[in-house]
């Protein structure tokens, strides 16, 4: 008998695990469709956005030294290096996959493929925690549903998982769902056999037996996803959230609390000496404090509501009795423990951005679009199910307060709240939404099919007693609304947004390649395991070491394409400037140099960013066209002074913003619209092919405004010079003549332009040159952009040439006319 009661669950189960394998490959698919524009050569990959290039990075580094992990990588934020920035868990199990599969010396090819299908892998399997989540808190048909809805997916969660962007976001979706998943269970079986203090005391754990698997479970689940991102007491909270608000609505209906403690310290004990057993985490105290305060937290909050029943106390002075609580530990941590009062205001403000930090694409509020209010990206992330989770929410919550509610129940709904919270504030956070988005809309779907009664049409397919006549109209609306309402728009989203993958453009590939190819080694091994240094030490470069500055955008392309270590990199390292008022001093960085209104006061930052005043911190400077135009506003964000780079101006067609003259007069002007000319020691080495802009128009408002000459034309999209010592070429003319120095510069990609400087004669001049009239040397940058013929010096009537070695402009040295 039992033999059959199995085989009918199996058989029952069947078309759900067929739905399931189904909505997997439905992902997957979806997500490999660009794969042409990821596997663009036999021997480069591109990946996509940014971190998924240092991903790649911790992951080669790991398997050139395995199992070590690079806890300091000197390779980036030169002259300073960094602490690893990810937690490892995410390239530590990448990088195992890839050793096994490759029996411990996998080739370049393997680990390029497997890094690049892994986030298609993972974005596939959330449809299976998703589709338990929805089972467990509904039933087995919203869960089939809702692993449709997440597999279909666009917006943030799609582009998360696409192929090729190999980041950790996809691990904390899959890992939170895994958490939701198995918290959602323990809570189902804890509220129907209760765990109370009392049988722990007389060790009788009968009615623990049943929830600790699910316990276990969700407190490794949170501890996978504390070590897969540093950024994990978000979940931690909501978990803290969930577990008091429970805590109340219990004791304010005479239910015990005693399983939610013992739930939530056992979870949390886990997660917490899961990450205390890694090393190199002792200084993520965020998540550490975040975890242990849970762990006190939990017990008191069931004694106070065990104390007060004992005495009698009216229900609702329990949640006042909290609220006082609270208010007091943050007075006494104020004052008495400083660490603890940070952690208390970092949690209020944890996705707060301001300056600079706004320019963060990911770290946007959700509903902006430019800076203005906008519901496009709700439908961009999530289709009809953005709007139709949020009427789902609302009855829920309306039920939760007129009916009896689950505490599952209460959990999707403090879960999803914390969400949307979330993702109000930054906009990389619509990757968590979408699945309580699938699951909520899921369960309105199923819902709308229950009241159309589907469920007796089946039944009437079942027994075979259905005919035509069967079907309504209701039937058909109630079809429809799930094919073209729920599912349609999702999937036609998806198909449009997995065209292509992101990360760099081919001039971005072709300038970074040459610039390993093309420059000095620095010196360091770039799979060497770099010592940390020691606690208020600096990490000691070799004299061959230098950086290269550029915006944080592409700090990892640079590190990791080119072999070469960027000044600023997409951890926001390096990128000076201020953060909370233009009274701070302007530190030296990325957008403070970019920004400096001449070539003394840039050379100042770059002479500032190294410690050493005999050094500059970095040698070239690497512009895109980018950078020119659109990206210019988040330099100039970074440093809080944004004043005036952009004027109003009236023309035919009315009141234009144009580029004013400070922007001309900033450093990235001078290098990417003017060519470097003019400059005395930052010379143009490389340009990328020519890409069809914005410069021309910048071009133009300058020739208009300013009554410029510039050719109106496109040049290299990315930018490559070199910052030198430059040679001084002195002489004689009369006084108060005006002195010219010219010379016709030929790039790589056989565009001419003018360099010239000027000067007024006291008996005698001085001009510091860049380039080199000679050609490169051997061990230096092999520049393929350099004058056609010697320097022409000019006065009154007199014409002279002069000739300038590599060895001169290296050295500084003086060449007397």
């Amino acid at each position: 008998m039992t033999g059959e009661n199995e085989k009918t669950k199996i058989i029952k189960f069947l078309p759900y695990c067929v739905g399931i394998l189904i909505s997997f490959l439905i992902a997957l698919y979806i997500r490999t469709i660009p794969r042409a524009g990821v596997f663009i050569s036999d021997t480069f990959v591109r990946f996509g956005g940014n971190d998924p290039w240092y991903h790649l990075r911790n992951v080669e580094s790991i398997l050139h030294n395995y199992p070590n992990i690079l806890w300091f990588d000197a390779h980036t934020q030169y002259p300073n290096g960094t602490t690893q920035i990810f937690a490892p868990l995410f390239d530590m199990v990448l990088s195992t996959i890839i050793w096994i599969i490759g029996f411990g010396n996998p080739s370049q090819d393997l680990i390029y493929k497997v890094c690049a299908y892994y986030p298609a892998f993972l974005g596939a399997i959330v449809v299976i925690p998703t589709y338990f989540a929805a089972k467990w808190l509904f039933n087995r048909r919203i869960g089939l549903l809702a692993a449709l809805l997440i597999a279909l997916a666009p917006g943030q969660f799609l582009s998360r998982s696409i192929i090729g962007f190999n980041d950790h976001h996809i691990a904390e979706t899959l890992l939170t769902t895994v958490v939701a998943m198995f918290m959602i269970m323990a809570l189902k079986i804890a509220y129907k056999k209760p765990i109370t203090f009392e049988d722990l005391k007389n060790r009788n754990f009968d009615s623990l037996k049943s929830s600790l698997p699910y316990i276990i479970m969700a407190g490794l689940a949170l501890g996978a996803y504390s070590l897969a991102w540093y950024g994990a007491v978000f979940f931690c909270f909501i978990l803290g959230i969930y577990i008091t608000v429970q805590h109340i609505i219990n004791h304010m209906h005479k239910r015990p609390t005693d399983y939610l403690a013992v739930s939530g310290v056992i979870i949390f004990g886990i997660a917490l000496l899961m990450v205390l057993m890694v090393p190199n985490l002792s200084s993520k105290g965020l998540l550490i404090k975040g975890l242990f305060g849970g762990i006190l937290a939990f017990p008191i909050l069931t004694l106070i509501s065990i104390e007060l029943n004992k005495r009698k106390v009216e229900g609702y002075y329990y949640p006042l009795l909290i609220a006082i609580l609270s208010i007091i530990v943050i007075i006494l941590s104020k004052t008495f423990s400083p660490s603890t009062y940070a952690l208390i205001a970092s949690l209020t403000s944890y996705f707060m951005r301001t300056g600079g930090g706004l320019t963060i694409a990911e770290a946007s509020p959700l509903l902006s679009l430019g800076g203005q209010f906008s519901l496009q990206p709700l439908w961009y992330n999530f289709g009809a199910l953005g709007y139709i989770s949020f009427v789902a929410l609302a009855i829920l919550i309306y039920k939760a307060f007129t009916q009896k509610n689950a505490p599952e129940n209460t959990f999707l709904i403090v879960w999803t709240l914390m969400i949307i919270w979330a993702m109000l504030q930054q906009n990389r956070f619509a990757y968590y939404y979408s699945v309580n988005a699938a699951i909520l809309s899921a369960w309105v779907g199923v819902k709308v099919l229950e009241m159309a009664g589907w469920e007796k049409l089946i039944e009437n397919i079942k027994s075979k007693t259905f005919n035509a006549k069967n079907i309504k109209l209701m039937h058909i609306l109630s079809a429809a609304f799930i094919v073209l309402i729920l599912i349609y728009p999702s999937y036609s989203l998806a198909m449009q947004q997995s065209q292509g993958t992101g990360g760099p453009n081919g001039y971005w590939i072709e300038a970074t390649q040459w610039l390993r190819y093309n420059t000095p080694d620095p010196g360091l091994d770039y799979y060497e395991s770099y010592e940390i240094p020691a606690e208020s030490e600096t990490y000691q470069y070799p004299e061959t070491a230098y950086g290269v500055m550029s915006w944080w955008d592409y700090g990892h392309w640079i590190e990791v394409i080119g072999h070469r270590i960027p000044n600023a990199n997409p951890f926001q390292q390096g990128v000076g400037g201020r953060r909370n008022s233009i009274e701070e001093e302007n530190l030296p960085g990325a957008s403070t140099f970019f920004t400096t209104p001449s070539e003394e006061a840039a050379t100042e930052v770059l002479e500032a960013i190294h410690p050493d005043p005999e050094k500059a911190g970095a040698r070239y400077i690497v512009s895109d066209v980018e950078m020119a135009t659109g990206k210019f506003y988040a330099m100039t964000a970074w440093t809080l002074d944004t004043a005036d780079y952009y004027i109003q101006v009236q023309t035919d067609s009315g009141t234009m913003t144009v580029p004013g003259p400070r922007y001309y007069n900033s450093m990235e002007a001078r290098l990417h619209i003017f060519d470097g000319n003019g400059l005395k020691q930052y010379r143009l080495v490389h340009e990328s092919p020519i890409g069809s802009t914005q410069e021309p128009g910048y071009k133009n408002v300058y020739n208009v405004l300013y009554s410029g000459n510039l050719a109106e034309e496109n040049t290299g999209y990315v930018k490559i010079f070199e910052y030198v010592e430059g040679a001084s070429i002195t002489g004689t003319a009369p006084e108060n003549e005006t002195v010219t120095i010219s010379n016709t510069i030929r790039t790589n990609q056989m565009r001419t332009f003018t360099y010239t400087q000027s000067t007024t004669s006291d008996g005698t001049y001085s001009f510091t040159v860049p380039y080199s009239t000679e050609g490169p040397i051997e061990g230096e940058t092999q520049f393929d952009t350099m004058p056609t013929g010697p320097y022409v010096i000019s006065y009154g009537d007199v014409i002279e040439q002069v000739s300038v070695s590599e060895l001169d402009v290296l050295n500084g040295n003086t060449i007397e006319v």
